[in-house]
């Protein structure tokens, strides 16, 4: 068997293949000799129909076979003498395939397209320069967090002695005829609750609900916007008929040391602010430490600028994809939006994923250049971790792991994050103060990563 090998790109070869006449020849015989032992050919006893009747009965199903018992294992063969780490399956080509009428005759030309990890060269890696910036924390960001505990502690209580207020909460029994389509089917919802001059709010809901009482009864319509959130709802008109069931008032609680009490194992509100700005600086400086992180990282990819296999980074797009769908889903948001630009997003999580990729081979080749290694205990000190955050029993998290290979993949992601742990302990870090500008900075990198969406909801106020 001849071959030749041709550089494509650092991580595409091409391999030209030629299996001799004599070797197909033999195969072709040993395939034509068994179909004629065990085929039943008009005219002849089974098994005693000559060769070439045979041939010619079967041709289409010997020649596949002889193709099957050839070309796989020169293929294989052909990517061993190279010395090439294939990623998947290598594409297959056929060169003269006339020559397939004349099997044994001439030799089978075969092209194949192999993808491979390209040699990673690594330039300065120690030394990296970076900035870190710890946002501060306020009163105000206390005072903030505080308020949102007040809210969830808040209480609704019924309004008697007057009618509804901005801010009151309204729960209502309402039917809706479309305006533009009264043969569609109503709208037909119970027990739908209104905050007037809520964000969200349809300003006629708020309108017209404005001094209503418990069982009482209102009419009114809503004009929809183009752009409403339910495009069920979207630029039409509603007549809607209401009953009121009942008017409450939120009631937060007193915000004093029997507050605090009541929350959690707290002596006094005090207590309660240390605990909050203990956790908000903590916050902040994971979030410092994860854009040191990040920046280190950007500035050895900025050095090291190579092909990636294109199979990987399709593989780890549709992993970004996969994330971004269950985080839409999470925050209630319809992936199926017709609306969504998934092309445009695919696109740009794909620039991500060429990074990420090119990323995990750099960390790879430094782990690998500083002898760094992970042990058994600290892989299963991982699937602690894994297990305790996806809140599964230890044993199930293992035994799914194992059966996925994920011991390995374990191993591999915590080498790496060895390696850039060794980066950042070896980068030139400038501490920086917070700014407004640092501020606006992470905002725009935020914005550039984040997918727009808008969603469908069922409600037909907001």
């Amino acid at each position: 068997m001849k071959t030749e090998l041709i550089d494509v790109s650092p991580t595409r070869k091409e391999i030209k293949i030629e299996i001799e006449p004599e070797v197909v020849r033999q195969t072709y015989d040993r395939v034509s000799d068994r179909y004629a032992k065990l085929a039943n050919v008009p005219g002849f006893r089974r098994g005693h129909a000559p060769r070439n009747v045979v041939r010619t009965r079967f041709k289409s199903e010997i020649r596949g076979e002889v193709l099957r018992q050839l070309v796989p294992d020169a293929v294989h063969e052909a990517i061993d003498k190279h010395e090439l780490a294939a990623i998947g399956e290598p594409g297959i080509h056929f060169d003269e395939a006339e020559n397939f009428e004349q099997l044994g005759e001439r030799p089978i030309a075969v092209k194949v397209e192999v993808e491979v990890l390209p040699q990673v060269a690594l330039g300065n890696y120690k030394g990296l320069t970076a900035t870190r910036s710890v946002r501060p924390v306020t009163e105000q960001d206390v005072n903030r967090v505080i308020e949102g505990m007040l809210e969830v502690s808040a209480s609704l209580q019924p309004v008697e002695d007057r009618g509804a207020a901005l801010r009151d909460t309204v729960t209502l029994d309402i039917t809706g005829k479309f305006v533009d389509n009264p043969e569609e089917q109503d709208i037909d919802v119970k027990d739908i609750e209104v905050e007037l001059g809520g964000e969200g709010v349809q300003a006629e809901f708020t309108e017209n609900l404005l001094g209503v009482k418990a069982d009482e009864e209102r009419q009114f319509q809503v004009s929809y916007p183009a752009d409403f959130s339910s495009k069920g709802l979207a630029g039409r008109k509603v007549d809607y008929s209401a009953r009121v069931t009942a008017v409450r008032i939120k009631e937060l609680p007193e915000l004093d040391d029997e507050w605090a009490k009541s929350i959690g194992d707290f002596d006094s509100l005090e207590t309660v602010r240390q605990e909050i700005r203990a956790d908000l600086v903590s916050r902040a400086q994971a979030e410092s430490e994860q854009r040191l992180r990040s920046a280190v990282m950007r500035k050895l990819l900025e050095m090291h600028q190579f092909e990636v296999p294109e199979t990987l980074v399709q593989h780890q797009t549709s992993t970004r994809l996969q994330e971004v769908i269950r985080d839409m889903i999470g925050r209630g948001i319809d992936p199926r939006n017709q609306e969504l630009d998934w092309e445009g997003a695919r696109d740009e999580l794909k620039l991500q994923a060429q990074d990420d990729v090119r990323a995990s081979m750099l960390l790879e080749q430094i782990a690998k250049v500083e002898n760094l290694e992970v042990s058994d205990e600290e892989v299963e000190a991982e699937i602690h971790n894994i297990a305790a955050a996806v809140r599964q029993p230890l044993e199930q998290v293992r035994a799914t792991l194992t059966k996925e290979g994920g011991n390995r993949s374990i191993a591999n992601r915590l080498r790496n994050r060895k390696a850039l742990d060794l980066l950042i302990q070896n980068a030139q870090v400038t501490e920086e103060e917070w700014s407004d500008e640092t501020a606006s900075k992470l905002s725009a990198t935020a914005e550039s990563t984040e997918v727009n969406a808008s969603a469908e909801t069922s409600s037909p106020n907001s």
